[in-house]
């Protein structure tokens, strides 16, 4: 036996490399991997979602309804197409560009006899 120790000495720390340091450092990139995959899988939908509702949100910010007639429109014309009225002035009424003291209301308190 101890021949076969002194005869196959590489043979056996090779063998101890493999059976002992691999599967440790192997099972850690094993679950290492399975956690990326399954973030990325959570990721990946949420990711998706909010680049929807970012979409959804620039698409809705350049629809115009005709005072008019009421049609609605992409924001890239300047007339309405079912009556020919002006949508330049709807653009500039935006909610989003009026300034706080605009749409404040100013209340005065008076007292009560």
């Amino acid at each position: 036996m101890n021949y076969f120790l002194k005869a196959n000495k590489n043979l056996l720390t090779y063998s101890l490399i493999i059976l002992i340091i691999i599967p440790i450092f192997g099972i850690n990139f094993l679950l290492s991997f399975l956690g990326n995959i399954l973030l990325l899988l959570f990721l990946i939908p949420l990711l998706i979602l909010l680049l929807l509702f970012i979409g959804f949100n620039s698409y809705k910010s350049r629809i115009n309804k005709c005072d008019n007639c009421g049609a609605l429109s992409l924001g890239f014309n300047e007339t309405c197409m079912s009556c020919g009225a002006d949508l330049e002035n709807i653009s500039k009424r935006n909610d989003l560009d009026k300034k706080p003291s605009e749409s404040t209301i100013e209340v005065k308190a008076e007292e009560i006899k």
